[in-house]
C-alpha cells in the first residue's frame, strides 16, 4: 500500500497513505516518528507552519538519506494569514524550517483564523490564493490547494483563480463523511486527503467500527483507514509508534458495497464517540 499513488490533476503523483503529524510535539518526537515512518516506507509526510515541527520533519528527511525526488512532502499556510505578501514570506519561512528548495504541495490551511472559526475572509483568502498561484508557478510548490475548505470557499478562490485548486485536505472519518465537499471535489478534479482518519483517535472505540473491524479480521483503525481509501481519498493516519505505523500500511483489503452504505450513512460528532 505505501508503494501506492494517486494522480493530482495536474499529473503530479501523491501516495495513497502518508504520515500526518498534527499534535506532534516540535523537536525529537517528531523527528524520531518522521525517521520510522521512511524506514517504515512511508513516502509522504505532512505538516504545517501551525503545528511548530517544520524542523523536525526536515531534519528527518534529510538524515534519511533518501533522495528528495522520492518523497511527497505537504506543509500549510497557518490559518490567520491572508494577505498575498503574508503568505509568500510564510511560505520562504516554512521552506527555510524545512530547508528544502520545494514542497510537493502547498495548502492554505483554513479558510478562517482558528481562533475565529466560521467568519468570512473571503478577499483574503483570495489573496492567499493568488500568493500560492505565484509559488506553484516558481515551481517552489509542485501542487497547490486548500485545506477545511467547503464548497461555498472554494466557489470563492475559483472567482479568480488562475489554478484549479489540485486537492483540498478535511477532516474525513466515519462518522462524519463530508458527503457534500466529496462530492464537489470529485467534480472539480481536485482530490480530497482525509486529515485525522482515526477522528483523533476517538472512533477506535466506537461500537459500529469494532464490530466491523472483526467482521473483516482487521483492527479498527485499518477499518477507519480503510474507509477513508474507499472514499477515493488519501489517508494521514498519525503516529509516534513504529509497530502502528506498519499496522496503518496494512489496509489492502475491500470494505463491501453495503457496509460502506452503511458507514456512509453513520454520521456522529467526533466528542460522542467514547
Amino acid at each position: 500500500m505505501l508503494e501506492k499513488r494517486l494522480t493530482l490533476s495536474n499529473d503530479t503523483t501523491l501516495p495513497l497513505l502518508g504520515l500526518g503529524t498534527w499534535q506532534m510535539p516540535p523537536g525529537e518526537v517528531t523527528y524520531q516518528a518522521v525517521r520510522d515512518a521512511l524506514a517504515t516506507g512511508y513516502r509522504h509526510i505532512d505538516t504545517a507552519e501551525g503545528y511548530q515541527n517544520e524542523e523536525g520533519v526536515g531534519r528527518a528527511i534529510k538524515d534519511s538519506k533518501i533522495p528528495r525526488e522520492d518523497l511527497f512532502v505537504t506543509t500549510k499556510l497557518e490559518s490567520h494569514i491572508k494577505t498575498y505578501q503574508g503568505a509568500l514570506d510564510a511560505f520562504d519561512a516554512s521552506l527555510k524550517a524545512l530547508d528544502m528548495p520545494y514542497v510537493d504541495l502547498f495548502l492554505i490551511h483554513a479558510p478562517w483564523p482558528w481562533s475565529d472559526i466560521g467568519s468570512n475572509h473571503d478577499a483574503g483568502n483570495i489573496e492567499a490564493w493568488k500568493a500560492l498561484e505565484t509559488i506553484y508557478h516558481s515551481g517552489k510548490a509542485k501542487a497547490i490547494g486548500v485545506s477545511n475548505f467547503s464548497p461555498r470557499d472554494i466557489d470563492n478562490i475559483l472567482s479568480v483563480a488562475q489554478v484549479v485548486p489540485h486537492a483540498n485536505q478535511i477532516g474525513l472519518f466515519v462518522g462524519n463523511p463530508q458527503h457534500e465537499t466529496v462530492e464537489y471535489c470529485e467534480e472539480k478534479g481536485i482530490q480530497i486527503i482525509a486529515y485525522s482518519p482515526l477522528a483523533i483517535g476517538y472512533a477506535l472505540k466506537d461500537p459500529l467500527v469494532v464490530k466491523m473491524a472483526k467482521k473483516y479480521g482487521v483492527t479498527p483503525a485499518q477499518l477507519l483507514i480503510r474507509y477513508t481509501l474507499e472514499r477515493g481519498a488519501a489517508s494521514l493516519p498519525k503516529s509516534t509508534h513504529q509497530h502502528r505505523m506498519e499496522e496503518n500500511a496494512a489496509v489492502d483489503f475491500r470494505i463491501d458495497k453495503a457496509d460502506m452504505a452503511e458507514l456512509n450513512r453513520y454520521e456522529n460528532d467526533p466528542r460522542q464517540f467514547n
